[in-house]
Order: structure tokens, then C-alpha cells, then sequence
């Protein structure tokens, strides 16, 4: 089976994702079967929720052999490497925003196909790449990065924004335009990251 660079990416945010909510399931001292359900949930809990939301059944990865292998072999791998994991933290930041700017296009296309309105595409787009590791966060007890001050909603949110208007308003070929939002997605990301960046905080 032939993998196009886009399907790779999805593939290694897939994976970043996998990582993510397994290490969080070792910190919590989970057995193996809360491990590989928190690494699951946490890849693949988005497009889940983004599935059901628009009636699309069965929903995608129970018909997606390559993203299954990915979650598993994540699992396996944060679990028999949990110290050389942790040291890889900067890379995987990096898959984990590429994750997000994948999964947050491919919302938005699923949102388009189905003929819904630019505004619930968007959030479709941030569902799709932000609620596995809200589920994930919610499960382990932790405060949800995606309600705190850390930019990573936002970040879909502008990316989604960028690639709805510019590819609904120029002539620029689709996949120049999905280029250019996943970029901007990372960078948002990434660089909030390098900089601390921050959203205001709601205070009583």
C-alpha cells in the first residue's frame, strides 16, 4: 500500500497523540489495558466525537488498519521506553502539533463534504484535533490544556479559519491552500510553545 506525505503526517500525529495518552496512563500508574484504552482515546477520541456529531458511521478509524497499528505500536513503545520517551519531548511537540493542524483540515473537510455551515466546520476542525487529549485530560484528572491558557484550540481555530476563507475566496489549488493552514497551525503552536505565549485567563 502506497502513503502519500499527507497520510504520513496524520500517520505521525496519530502517533504523537498515542504517545501522549499512554505516557499519561503510565504517570497514573494504569495496568495495560488502561494504557492501550488511554492511548486509543487519546488518537482517536476527536474524529470519534466529530463522527457521531455529523452521523458519519461506522466512524473512520474502525475502517483504518494504519492509524490502529500506529496507536499500538505507540503504546508499546512508550511503555517498554518510558525514559527515552520522555527525553524525546521537543519531537514529540512537534508531531503532536502536526497532529493537530492534520486532523484539525480534516474536520473541516468532513464538515464541508457533509454541506454544513464555515462556523461548524471550524469547530469541527478543533474537535477533531483537540478533543481526544481533552478526553484524555478529563480521564487522568488533569486540567484540560484545552480550557487553560495554553494556545492550542486557538491555534486550530486560526488555521481552520485561514484555510475555509482563502480556499472559498482565491483560486489557489486546494492543496497549496491545506499547505499553507497546516503551516500556520504548527507555527501557532510551536512557537507558543517557545515563547510561552498565553490567552488571557477569566478571573471572578
Amino acid at each position: 500500500m502506497q502513503i502519500t506525505f499527507i497520510q504520513l503526517l496524520e500517520l505521525l500525529g496519530t502517533f504523537a497523540f498515542a504517545v501522549s495518552g499512554a505516557t499519561a496512563a503510565i504517570n497514573k500508574s494504569y495496568d495495560v489495558i488502561g494504557l492501550l484504552a488511554l492511548a486509543f482515546i487519546t488518537a482517536i477520541g476527536g474524529g470519534t466525537v466529530r463522527d457521531l456529531l455529523i452521523g458519519a458511521t461506522p466512524v473512520a478509524w474502525m475502517n483504518d488498519e494504519l492509524s490502529n497499528t500506529a496507536i499500538i505500536v505507540a503504546a508499546i513503545i512508550a511503555a517498554l521506553f518510558f525514559s527515552y520517551v520522555k527525553k524525546l519531548q521537543r519531537w514529540l511537540s512537534i508531531f503532536d502539533a502536526v497532529g493537530l493542524a492534520m486532523f484539525t483540515i480534516t474536520g473541516i473537510n468532513k464538515g464541508v463534504a457533509a454541506g454544513l455551515p464555515i462556523p461548524v466546520c471550524v469547530a469541527l476542525g478543533v474537535i477533531t484535533g483537540a478533543f481526544g487529549g481533552l478526553i484524555r485530560d478529563v480521564i487522568t484528572g488533569e486540567q484540560p490544556i484545552l480550557f487553560t491558557r495554553e494556545i492550542y484550540a486557538a491555534a486550530s481555530i486560526a488555521g481552520g479559519v485561514i484555510y475555509l476563507t482563502t480556499s472559498t475566496y482565491t483560486s489557489l489549488p486546494r492543496d497549496l491552500v491545506q499547505s499553507i493552514a497546516v503551516t500556520v497551525i504548527v507555527l501557532i503552536r510551536l512557537l507558543s510553545l517557545r515563547y510561552n505565549w498565553q490567552l488571557p485567563r477569566m478571573r471572578a
